[in-house]
């Protein structure tokens, strides 16, 4: 799954929200790859980029509640370009 963190704010968030699970998770971006509960290491990511969270298992429907926020939704340029000029 693909999730975007293009902010403070989404960043603080996230952790705060998947470190209440027994989950392990993991956050790749490029070469790197972080605990995603470690906000420090969540930030050392590029964040202007969609980042990749990898996981064995996922047992709990309310982590996969909260992970649907932060889920990356591609933009086209183009419309978003039309949207703004109407």
């Amino acid at each position: 799954m693909l999730i975007s963190l293009n902010s403070v704010d989404k960043v603080v968030n996230f952790v705060n929200a998947v470190s209440r699970f027994d989950e392990e998770l993991e956050l790749k971006s490029g070469i790197h790859a972080v605990d995603a509960k470690s906000i420090m290491g969540v930030f050392c990511l590029d964040l202007t980029e969609p980042i990749e969270l990898v996981t064995d298992h996922i047992k709990s429907e309310m982590l996969l509640k909260i992970l649907n926020d932060f889920k990356w939704q591609k933009v086209d340029k183009y419309l978003m370009k039309e949207s703004m000029v109407s």
